[in-house]
């Protein structure tokens, strides 16, 4: 059954006020005895003891009367005016005894009839007949006190001697009557009081238990919802982090019937999609480079927009490939190829470059926004040629493990061109099959000069516009002036030759004898070129690209170009 938040909130607050309500009825129960107790003492045995005190008073205020009369009664000389005020007194006294007595009585009917409170009705009854003995003991006391005074007036002595020890029996009844009274009354009260208090710390302890018991279960409560609570969001908190440093196995655990619980499974659904939307980029990434993907899938390139922008062009091809995978049995030709790829591929990558395809052998790639800096992506696509001709050493160094002998082994060599200029990007293909590539006269330049390598027998060309783009942190010789086929227009082409800070006197000098040699060449000056070539060879030997120059000088000595010659060189073959 689905319990919503809520409803689990509603019944935490539901449960905490049920128990409060427990805990106050049950301070009320007990404290309803400890009340009865105080409400007896205070509004019946109190007020009772205080009407019997007050008998006692006036019992005793008599008998002071009696004593003086008594005394008067024995002087010389009685004074009557004397003995007649405190006769009255005595009898005043008398009369006031036994009101109060009489309202005492009264009291107790009261108290009988009192059914809101739980009263002694046992000592109530006992006292009930005190009372009137106290009364009638009192009133005897009073009928001998007036036959004495009488017996004085006109007894003898042996009737007023035997009056006056009667009058002192009654006075000690009277006395015996009223310390009965007072002791039940006191023990009523002690008593009353003493249940109180203990009843006063009953009722503490067990409010104090009872509210520890209502405590303890309402934390259990409000712990057992809170957690059921809680957990899930902890739980969809750790999901999330999860998700967010890049784990998509994470799943969490649905084990709540609330809202949380629709979350959670919205949750890892979402996951699920992303884990699906990674597996389909981590597939197609292996065709396709992960940031072309990620971009299909987040709509960032369009399906059928291409833009003109400007961008770098490489082209790479093994030297002589074809002729060496003719020894090679298809499995060692598909590890080859797979290793050089995943080699260059990663170069190319490192450098913010985009792998486009694989042709053959052949490898083209592409800088240029949104994936490189428009500023900056001449001069990563060099670094990333450069790099990849130091990564052919670890490749050449791997041979042997993938031929199993250590020599007799292809010598491998890869020709790398790179051009710079507008080109037109976007998904190109039919319905059914399309790749995010580039076309355009740069595309088709950077394929020739990968091509052009062959004529000038260098490893790394590059356009008049990549060299410009590049800056002066790299290092580049002018090889030529050439025209490719497909193209009408002439080009600068530039060796790369690493970086700046790397070249030493000698490549400088080398790079000075050549330029100065084509600049002699382009000028049909063929015996300074040709000082200046064989100059270039002196510093450098092995200058394939001066080798090539003075074979058409050679040429030209023999066969003069035609008037009006721009120094031009025209690609005819590939």
């Amino acid at each position: 059954m689905r319990l919503p938040i809520s409803l689990k909130i509603f019944s935490i607050t539901l449960a905490l006020l049920v128990l409060m309500v427990v805990v106050t009825w049950l301070s009320v129960l007990n404290f309803r005895h400890l009340n009865n107790q105080v409400r007896a003492l205070s509004d019946w045995y109190l007020p009772l003891q205080q009407q019997v005190a007050s008998v006692e008073i006036l019992i005793r205020q008599q008998m002071v009367h009696m004593e003086r009369v008594m005394a008067g009664m024995e002087a010389a000389r009685p004074d009557p005016e004397y003995l007649a005020k405190e006769s009255n007194h005595f009898d005043m006294r008398g009369v006031n005894a036994d009101q109060i007595i009489d309202s005492s009585l009264r009291f107790l009917a009261e108290a009988e009839a009192e059914k809101g409170i739980e009263l002694d009705r046992v000592t109530l009854a006992v006292l009930g007949k005190q009372l009137p003995a106290i009364q009638t003991a009192r009133q005897h006391f009073h009928m001998t006190f007036r036959l004495f005074q009488i017996e004085a007036e006109e007894g003898t002595p042996r009737s007023q001697t035997i009056v006056r020890e009667s009058l002192l029996r009654e006075k000690d009844t009277v006395d015996v009557e009223i310390g009965k009274t007072i002791d039940i009354l006191n023990k009523l009260t002690q008593d009353t009081a003493i249940q109180a208090k203990a009843e006063e710390k009953r009722a503490t302890t067990l409010n104090w238990i009872v509210t520890a018991i209502a405590t303890t279960l309402g934390l259990i409560f409000a712990g057992f919802v809170t957690r059921s609570l809680v957990d899930p969001v902890k739980r969809l908190l750790g999901g999330t982090r999860a998700v967010e440093a890049g784990d998509l196995d994470v799943e969490i655990q649905v084990r709540t019937h609330d809202e949380l619980a629709t979350l959670a499974t919205s949750f890892n659904h979402m996951v699920v999609g992303l884990r699906e939307k990674e597996r389909i980029r981590e597939t197609f990434g292996q065709y396709v480079d992960p940031r072309i993907v990620k971009n299909l899938l987040e709509n960032r390139i369009g399906a059928d927009r291409g833009v003109r922008q400007v961008m770098t062009v490489f082209f790479s091809d093994l030297e002589g490939f074809t002729r060496m995978c003719e020894g090679l049995t298809p499995d060692a030709a598909v590890r080859f190829l797979n290793r050089y790829f995943s080699m260059m591929s990663e170069v190319v990558r490192g450098q913010q470059g985009i792998v486009d395809k694989y042709i053959g052998d052949s490898v083209m790639a592409f800088w240029g926004p949104p994936f490189a800096d428009p500023a900056d992506h001449a001069r990563l696509g060099c670094l990333a040629a450069l790099e990849q001709m130091r990564k052919m050493d670890d490749f050449r160094a791997w041979l042997p493990e993938m031929f199993g002998i250590r020599h007799g082994l292809p010598e491998v060599n890869v020709r790398m061109g790179l051009a710079s200029g507008e080109v037109t990007v976007g998904n190109i293909g039919s319905e059914t099959s399309r790749g995010y590539t580039v076309i355009g006269d740069t595309v088709n330049l950077a394929s020739r000069l990968e091509q052009a390598n062959k004529f000038y027998g260098t490893w790394i060309l590059v356009s008049e516009g990549t060299r410009s783009l590049a800056g002066d942190s790299l290092a580049f010789r002018e090889i030529d002036s050439l025209r490719v086929a497909g193209k009408l227009e002439p080009v600068r082409v530039y060796e790369l030759l690493g970086l700046a800070a790397d070249q030493d006197d000698i490549g400088r000098q080398r790079v000075q004898a050549y330029e100065t040699g084509l600049a002699r060449y382009r000028a049909q000056d063929w015996d300074a070129a040709e000082a200046a070539f064989r100059e270039c060879l002196a510093v450098f030997p092995g200058d394939r690209p001066s080798q090539a120059m003075l074979e058409r000088v050679a040429a030209f000595r023999q066969t003069p170009p035609e008037t009006g010659w721009d120094g031009v060189w025209v690609a005819t073959t590939k």
